[in-house]
């Protein structure tokens, strides 16, 4: 009877598609195909055949072949980018001695606040008119026509955030 291993770590399992091959050795396979039909059908002569052409797409292939090989269980092309990413890391970090992370620091505590929320200003218009001023007098008499029994004073708020305001005789 055939036995098959399961291994403990799934997720470092790669699929394999076709036989021992995975998605991108297929892929790294598929390159000289696109790339042959590309200078057959593009490169001059179109559509005709060239000496020049076959070194190109035999270099092409060759270079498809051996990044779709595997060394020690993992592809080539993974080795260089491995590669890559070593040689092009920073070579030297600098640490700043003063640098508060990861320390325990004793501030002192401040006292809460009310926050405040600052709003973008409105885009001021051409043809506002002005705020007229008020003489005191007629601030005096309005208060009066306010405090009078004999009229009706009532705030609503609007729509937009501003307040209606109506006055009016009270009928007996």
């Amino acid at each position: 009877m055939r036995t098959t291993v399961i291994p403990a770590q799934i997720t470092t399992v790669e699929d394999k598609i076709a036989g021992n091959l995975n998605l991108t050795q297929i892929l790294l396979l598929m390159i000289p195909v696109f790339f042959t039909t590309f200078a057959y059908a593009f490169l001059p002569p179109r559509m005709n055949l060239a000496v020049y052409k076959f070194p190109i797409v035999l270099v092409v292939l060759l270079i498809s072949l051996l990044l779709s090989l595997r060394i020690k269980g993992k592809v080539v092309l993974n080795w260089l980018v491995i590669l890559l990413r070593y040689n092009l890391r920073p070579r030297y970090y600098l640490y700043n001695k003063n640098e508060v992370a990861l320390r325990t620091l004793d501030l002192p505590v401040f006292e809460k606040r009310q926050r405040r929320i600052f709003k973008k200003a409105p885009a001021k218009l051409e043809n506002k008119a002005p705020i007229p001023a008020f003489a005191i007098r007629d601030l005096v008499k309005f208060e009066n026509i306010v405090r009078d029994p004999r009229y009706s004073f009532i705030l609503k708020p609007g729509k937009k955030g501003g307040f209606n305001v109506s006055v009016g005789q009270v009928q007996k």
